[in-house]
């Protein structure tokens, strides 16, 4: 109970030298102050989480793909392709990088292909390709040739049988795939001896003095058009024969890989001209190939790069002079990858298209800190009301000064006192700052004290100092 009397002494005594209201303003100053701080110090912070989040998800974006290419030996032609077309896409700024992956360990591009060790390869058709594979460029025509001496005749595949083949080749690649057509054609090879010769062999000692009836090659077409190796054959041997494959069609159907080709007229010889007219044969293609599950993208841009500097991707004026694209049509072959298809049709993916989900995730993430941001602000912010009963102390307070006033001047002041802290409450009440809890106690003191106020005025007369 001295307690209760104490606070209620403080309290007049506050009122009474009116304090009251001035702390209320003093206090709500200080609340607005702190309320500002309070949003700046959010705002700052959002917008500096949501600096980060976008500088992040811009860096992801711009960050170039590495795509590594699995090439050939030093000095192939299939290499020096590839250290030209990691080089441009360096220099055109794309967005893909290539990391070029050699025959470490003895494995080839197709094995190292194959087992997903590269995104990129240059597979020649005949190959065993994998289901994975899918065409992006075609690079190189390779056409087969069967060449014999001057006045040499030959009717279709069927005529090498028992004829002593040599076969251009570093490896035992060509002959295979010539053993393959000839076993098609019901051509005994152990009757047909057929041997690798290197690429380098001079053809004119090939076919000197019976050594071989005919040679047999898949040259590159554009190291055929540049090369005077024939117009030299020619001169020396006063001429030779090139044979046409009137079966082309259907060895191109018979034999996946395999595809009908044309010689065109003097296409290895000018003077004379051989061949004489357009001729038939089938060949193999070079594709540069990229596993299925390489993005659209970095395909595409590839391509974009390539095919705008073809010029600057040949290599010696024998390979890959006439780059093109590959076949897009649901039923070819090889099925084309998704990213070469529409770099062929020219439906490449904008840029909300390509990162739809990075930008799905920073605005999901965006939008998390957002409401968090919030919720903190309400927690941070928010003011518990004050309640009506609060108030009921400070009408107690004034109910005692009542008791104690000596005149009608001390009464009008504490009056006016109470009537301010009623309209404190109303206005609070309104406004959200003063809870409705505790309002009938704090009715039942103000009209106590507004009796009280009326029974202290009888006393006094009305002339009173």
């Amino acid at each position: 109970m001295g307690n209760w009397r104490v606070l209620e002494k403080s309290l007049a005594l506050m009122a009474g030298t009116g304090q009251t209201a001035g702390r209320i303003q003093e206090l709500g100053g200080v609340f607005r102050l702190r309320r500002r701080l309070q949003i700046m110090l959010l705002v700052v912070t959002m917008l500096v989480l949501t600096g980060i989040i976008v500088t992040g998800a811009l860096a992801l974006m711009q960050r170039p793909s590495e795509l590594t290419m699995a090439v050939g030996p030093e000095g192939s032609p299939e290499r020096g392709f590839a250290e030209k077309l990691a080089e441009l896409l360096l220099e055109k700024h794309a967005s893909v990088r290539l990391k070029l992956v050699g025959q470490e360990g003895g494995d080839s591009a197709l094995t190292r292909f194959s087992r997903n060790n590269a995104d990129l390869a240059i597979l020649r058709t005949d190959a065993r390709l994998p289901s994975h594979a899918r065409a992006v460029a075609i690079l190189e025509h390779e056409l087969l040739l069967i060449i014999g001496p001057h006045k040499a005749e030959l009717e279709g595949i069927e005529g090498l049988r028992g004829k002593k083949l040599a076969v251009l080749g570093d490896s035992g690649r060509n002959e295979n795939l010539i053993r393959q057509i000839l076993e098609v054609y019901d051509v005994n090879a152990s009757a047909t001896p057929l041997r690798t010769v290197p690429t380098n062999t001079p053809l004119e000692k090939l076919l000197a003095r019976g050594n071989y009836d005919f040679v047999l090659a898949f040259e590159p077409v554009s190291q055929i058009a540049a090369s005077r190796d024939f117009d030299q054959l020619a001169a020396h041997m006063g001429g030779f024969s090139l044979f046409g494959l009137k079966e082309a069609d259907a060895m191109e159907r018979k034999l996946p890989g395999l595809f009908s080709e044309t010689i065109q007229a003097g296409l290895l010889s000018g003077a004379p001209s051989i061949p004489e007219q357009d001729t038939a044969t089938v060949g193999v293609e070079r594709i540069l190939m990229a596993r299925d599950d390489v993005r659209e993208h970095d395909i595409a841009e590839v391509m974009r790069v390539m095919f705008g500097s073809k010029t600057e991707l040949q290599i010696d004026h024998r390979f890959a002079l006439h780059i093109e694209p590959p076949d897009t049509d649901k039923d070819s072959l090889i099925a084309a990858h998704e990213g070469a298809a529409e770099f062929v049709d020219s439906d490449v993916k904008g840029f909300f298209d390509r990162y739809s989900d990075i930008i799905y995730l920073v605005m999901s993430v965006g939008s998390v800190i957002g409401s968090l941001g919030l919720a903190g602000f309400t927690a941070a912010t928010r003011v518990k009301p004050a309640k009506a009963g609060e108030r009921a102390h400070d009408v107690m307070a004034l109910l005692e000064k009542i008791r104690e006033t000596a005149d009608c001047h001390e009464l009008d002041i504490v009056e006016t006192e109470l009537e301010d802290i009623l309209r404190d409450v109303l206005r609070g009440l309104k406004d959200g700052t003063v809870s409705a809890e505790g309002l009938d106690a704090f009715r039942m003191g103000y009209e106590h004290a507004r009796e009280a106020l009326v029974s202290r005025r009888r006393i006094f007369p009305t002339n009173s100092p």
